[in-house]
């Protein structure tokens, strides 16, 4: 099992930046991919950026040039967002997928919220 925890959450103007964090802890040899997923008030939880052990990334279309995913460490990435916009407003989670046992693991999340 690994255990996730988001940081870097918080309000920023339209046109700033913020950068997410998440640290893992536990079975963290067994992670494949790691992903950063957002949520908005009555949306479905949709895929953001993904990042793989080889460190191969994936974004969504809608954060393309905006967004940078990246691996630090084993146990850490990161999501730099820039030129943020009203729309990015979600709560951001971080998630594990490990192949060895097929199981995905998530964090808490962490805010973020775009507004003037």
């Amino acid at each position: 099992q690994v255990q996730l925890v988001e940081s870097g959450g918080g309000l920023v103007q339209p046109g700033g930046s913020l950068r997410l964090s998440c640290a893992a802890s536990g079975s963290i040899f067994s992670i494949e991919i790691m992903r950063w997923y957002r949520q908005a008030p009555g949306k479905q939880r949709e895929l953001v950026a993904s990042i793989s052990r080889r460190r191969i990334t994936a974004y969504a279309d809608s954060v393309k040039g905006r967004f940078t995913i990246s691996r630090d460490n084993l146990n850490k990435i990161s999501l730099q967002m820039n030129d943020l916009k009203p729309e990015d407003t979600a709560v951001y989670y971080c998630n594990a997928y490990s192949s060895g046992n097929n199981r995905n693991d998530w964090g808490q999340g962490t805010q973020v919220t775009v507004s003037s």
